[in-house]
């Protein structure tokens, strides 16, 4: 069992945390007793996803009463430049004063050919993977900056593994997951002043609601796991760990700027 209480007293927000990886996070997050915000779109498809959420929130809370984290949602498209603002308004009304970790994770990946990628689906995957977290990581840093004393706090960026190579099929994405990347590196050293730590996580390939539809070819996924040295296609808890890790100061206190590869080995055997 992993130590407990790392996050004791803490608030953070999680974009996009009623799916996949973001919902494995704020599990972890809750279990290490820090007050959750989430963001979600606030589709008819949500409630189904955000019912769940909550019940396995209730279910932590009722085993460990005194030091599991409260849970809080709030509906709203990243892109918005006001979600993130609202977002960050809602966690330190409900939970504050401070907002300590700022977790953008909300994002899309639909994969197509490059020749017939159309115009809509560029502009959403440009808006909601760069532009929504440039948006939520400016609110998160004013308030981190500007609004609470002492200054300071946690902001991590999902990235991706493909940040750092090419996809044939992610001519759309990829550029999107290295801006994250370069927003991450470039807030560490604009907040730094501030004590505000700015990290990137970077997945490999994980068994989420946006590659469930890729991981159904067989000759794909058999690939996939034999180039991963662990011999494993990732799962979205896998990112809990590091998400924590990061948040944490006394872990991770003089970590600003790094992206941190969680995939498997995969990275260093695309060969």
């Amino acid at each position: 069992m992993a130590p407990t209480n790392l996050l004791q007293g803490k608030t953070a927000i999680i974009t996009g945390g009623s799916t996949g990886i973001g919902r494995a996070i704020t599990l972890e997050y809750l279990r290490q007793g820090c007050n959750v915000v989430v963001n979600h779109l606030g589709l008819p498809q949500d409630a189904t996803h955000l019912s769940s959420l909550i019940a396995e929130a209730a279910s932590l809370k009722s085993a460990s009463p005194s030091t599991t984290g409260s849970l809080d949602h709030l509906p709203g498209d990243v892109t918005d430049p006001a979600t993130g603002t609202a977002l960050v308004a809602r966690a330190v009304s409900k939970f504050g004063p401070r907002l300590d970790i700022c977790v953008s994770n909300a994002g899309v990946c639909e994969f197509a050919e490059f020749l017939t990628v159309e115009q809509d689906l560029f502009t959403k995957t440009v808006r909601t993977n760069l532009d929504g977290t440039f948006y939520v990581v400016q609110a998160a840093a004013r308030q981190m900056a500007l609004s609470q004393t002492p200054p300071g706090g946690a902001i991590i960026g999902l990235s991706s593994i493909s940040a750092l190579v090419g996809g044939g099929k992610q001519v759309h994405y990829t550029p999107t997951k290295a801006g994250v990347l370069s927003i991450m590196q470039s807030t560490a050293v604009a907040l730094g002043k501030y004590g505000i730590r700015c990290n990137a996580l970077l997945p490999g390939t994980v068994r989420t609601q946006l590659s469930v539809e890729d991981l159904k070819d067989d000759a794909k996924r058999e690939y996939l796991e034999k180039r991963i040295p662990l011999g494993r296609i990732g799962l979205p808890t896998d990112l809990a760990g590091p998400a924590v890790f990061l948040a944490c100061d006394e872990l991770s206190g003089f970590v600003t700027g790094a992206q941190l590869l969680v995939d498997g080995g995969l990275f260093v055997n695309l060969q």
